[in-house]
């Protein structure tokens, strides 16, 4: 007769399980439980103010049936909490104990890989369940119910449907119309770019600032023929190895080379890190991938050492004790996001993964591999050519490629090629070229520069760049035009209103102070009360949920009668009215952006540096009840 199973494992989804139930067998039961199974009540504000900020939970429902479960398993044996490694899993971690009644317990396991080794491991060492890191989750799903509770119903009721607000997605939001901002003002200048080529070789012209050349100067450089080398200047110039990916360069990575959304990014990273079916059964393919951290272990570093050296040979093989960028913000449990076996190919790899997936993995198989190699190597010659009066100068550099290291497997474009003359000798003969052209404003953020800029600032962490991006599109707050992210009507209202009203709440420097205060709660420095309280202080002397939202704005459309039109809002929604009585319906989503209490409709034509209104499709007329002045503002 078998002996009973008598300890358990909770972590969060079926496929974590069935590859922890693979690496350790009949020992254990594995138990999904489906994600959160306790939180803040939906229909109810669930936060007592007038007692220290004490919150409400409840089990969410459909999960009474697991958290019963939960209870079954802690009586019959020994139970053991595996969520994930951060703070979020950390508080279902804690949620779990206390409905099993076994807070205070060595009971929590955690693990940055799901590979036997470190699973085995884990659960030889289990630990009690880290009280800094759920009061710093708790302070921020209670910020984060005080400022989407209490706006959120505000726009509903002005708007008459389902938005929303928030701390990090309002200061995610205002980056984009930012971004608009600057470049709706933006003035474009005239310069001339010259160029000469020579050889297969290009220089371009040596002045302090883009200049725009009048007719006669640009004649007398049209017609250089020849050059002299003034100055040649060799060196060796080394480049060094990326390092292994963390969440936000995961996401922007994948976004420019694979063209993946952050979303789908991450919900591929994290099929690959609960693992899939395979021949040899349900097989984890990267470590944890929810971090900021580059931090490699040693076991991991040994394992490429040997790969690269059988692979490629020993040259190849970086130092092992090499330096990482400092972070102070990481939680150096976590290692970097890399393969749980580097020996797995991406060739190999493919036998089991889909497309999509395969792609990544071997994105972060490469970069891993990359990252412990040796530095390229490069001859770089910097040079300036100048015509025989000494006039006019031109500037240029060029690459030789020496060794080429970590570029075996991560491709890098570098301008490459030789310069054969030396100092004094001419260069002949010469081709200019003169382009005219314009300054341009910064870029519109992508996706992946908006994760990249969100991170400088201190917006969010890796858990939350993903799912704040998506809130925003889902909202209609923002949107994507070949790439490129847009706010809209809804989103430059709605941020106008917060910006005016709760510019603390949505700035971005107060929401990258809010996370070092989570950080230093995380850290025992400060308490979750007191940043809670200091929170509230602010935000509830300014904070009425009777507001009402008047939109009346100057726009920089024009009605048929030549009058402008501004933008208001009625039962049927938004919509432009002239003085003559005029009306046009706009939609939610047309791209817009607020300046100076004005706002301009449709993208900025970069030919003419003023917005086009291209993007106006709404029909002139209103429907009919509105046509007859029945309005609802």
């Amino acid at each position: 007769m078998n002996r009973k199973v008598k300890k358990y494992i909770v972590v969060e989804s079926p496929a974590k399980a069935k590859t922890i139930k693979s690496i350790l067998g009949n020992e254990y039961e594995v138990f999904a439980s489906m994600g959160h199974i306790i939180d803040l009540p939906k229909n109810k504000f669930g936060v007592d103010l007038e007692k220290d900020f004490e919150p409400e939970f409840v089990v969410i429902k459909g999960k009474e049936k697991v958290v019963e479960k939960l209870k079954d398993l802690a009586k019959k044996g020994e139970l053991l909490i595996a969520s994930d490694m951060d703070r979020e899993g950390e508080a279902i971690a804690w949620h779990i104990a206390r409905v099993t009644n076994t807070l205070g317990k060595k009971n929590r396991i955690v693990f940055s890989e799901i590979t036997p080794r470190v699973i085995r491991e884990a659960v030889k060492n289990p630990r009690e369940i880290d009280m800094k890191k759920v009061r710093a989750q708790l302070a921020r799903r209670i910020l984060d119910r005080i400022v989407g509770y209490s706006l959120s119903p505000v726009l509903w009721r002005n708007f008459k449907t389902n938005l929303s607000a928030g701390r990090v997605q309002s200061a995610t939001l205002k980056l984009v119309c930012d971004r608009e901002r600057e470049i709706l003002r933006f003035v474009p200048k005239k310069y001339h770019k010259i160029t000469v080529k020579f050889d297969g070789l290009t220089a371009e012209i040596d002045v302090k600032e883009k200049k725009f050349f009048d007719a006669e100067t640009l004649k007398e450089i049209k017609s250089i023929d020849e050059l002299v080398v003034e100055e040649k200047e060799v060196s060796l110039k080394n480049f060094s190895p990326p390092e292994p990916f963390k969440t936000s360069t995961l996401q922007q990575e994948a976004y420019s080379k694979l063209g993946f959304s952050v979303s789908k990014t991450m919900m591929i990273a994290q099929q690959l890190y609960e693992g899939v079916e395979t021949k040899d059964g349900h097989i984890a393919f990267i470590t944890y991938m929810r971090t900021d951290s580059t931090r490699v272990s040693d076991y991991a570093k040994d394992e490429a050492r040997n790969l690269i050296t059988e692979v490629f040979g020993e040259d190849y093989v970086g130092a092992k004790g090499a330096k990482r960028k400092g972070n102070t913000k990481i939680q150096d449990a976590h290692e970097a996001i890399r393969p749980t076996n580097v020996f797995m190919t991406p060739e190999e790899a493919g036998k089991y993964l889909n497309s999509d997936q395969k792609k990544l993995y071997e994105l972060i198989w490469k970069r891993f591999l990359a990252s412990q190699m040796k530095s390229s190597q490069y001859e770089e010659t910097r040079f300036i050519l100048r015509t025989k009066d000494g006039k006019y100068r031109f500037k240029g550099t060029v690459l030789k490629k020496i060794f080429d290291g970590y570029e075996k497997v991560w491709t890098t474009e570098r301008n490459t090629g030789e310069f054969p003359f030396e100092e004094g000798e001419s260069v002949k003969p010469v081709v200019v070229e003169i382009e005219e052209q314009e300054t341009k404003p910064k870029p519109r953020y992508t996706e992946g520069s908006l994760v990249k800029e969100m991170e400088r600032l201190g917006i969010g962490r890796p858990s939350t760049y993903a799912s704040t991006i998506k809130l925003l599109l889902n909202r209609g707050y923002i949107k994507k035009i070949r790439g490129y992210l847009y706010p809209t009507v809804v989103g430059s209202v709605v941020m106008d209103y917060l910006e005016k009203k709760y510019s603390d709440v949505v700035s971005v420097s107060f929401t990258a102070e809010m996370e070092k205060d989570l950080d230093e709660v995380e850290q025992g420095k400060k308490t979750d009360k007191i940043v809670l309280q200091e929170f509230y202080q602010s935000f509830s002397s300014v904070f009425d949920r009777n507001d009402r939202i008047v939109i009346d704005f100057p726009t920089n459309q024009k009605c048929s009668c030549g009058k402008e039109m501004r933008l208001s809002f009625g039962k049927y929604g938004f919509y432009l009215k002239c003085e003559c009585g005029s009306t046009r319906s706009v939609r939610n989503d047309e791209i817009a952006v607020i300046d100076d209490g004005k706002i301009f409709l449709g993208r900025k034509d970069s030919e003419s540096g003023s917005p086009d209104g291209r993007s106006i499709k709404g029909k002139r007329n209103l429907p009919e009840k509105r046509r007859k002045g029945k309005k609802s503002s």
